[in-house]
């Protein structure tokens, strides 16, 4: 392949310019502070409490491409023991958000199932919006032996 002066001076400067830009092959992974303030930003900067929202993860994970999670809460589901919104979160994952789940009366219960790629052992974390405005959170970590996400 013969490539004149214009052409690789061209390519230099192309390289030159993605390597400033700060991009790189390898994912950024996110902090526990992009979690922190995803939370808070679900929440409108209250406190979440413990108690009525149930996640549940497996304490190892044998291979981070597809982790099972589940979250549930206790609630009536009407008035303002309404359960709106569940959100979960990877704190370690390249971006922390992995889902969130919407209810309403008439879905009966709070309850959703899903699986997850986690790029490393790290928290997975859950938070629940009511109807009243108070938040509930649950966390556990999560032990990968094999990255889901190029780890």
């Amino acid at each position: 392949m013969n490539i004149n002066r214009r052409q690789a001076l061209g390519l230099s400067a192309g390289a030159v310019a993605f390597a400033a830009t700060g991009f790189s092959a390898v994912p950024a992974l996110a902090s526990a502070e992009d979690a922190e303030k995803r939370i808070t930003d679900f929440t409108g900067g209250k406190t979440p409490e413990t108690g009525k929202l149930t996640l549940t993860a497996p304490e190892i994970a044998e291979n981070g491409n597809t982790v099972p999670v589940s979250v549930s809460v206790d609630s009536a589901m009407e008035g303002d023991d309404l359960v709106e919104e569940v959100m979960i979160l990877a704190d370690g994952n390249p971006n922390p958000d992995v889902a969130t789940f919407r209810f309403t009366e008439a879905s009966g219960t709070a309850a959703a199932t899903t699986r997850m790629r986690l790029a490393k052992t790290q928290n997975v974390i859950a938070v629940a919006r009511m109807k009243d405005g108070s938040t509930y959170i649950d966390k556990k970590e999560v032990k990968v032996t094999i990255g889901g996400c190029g780890g």
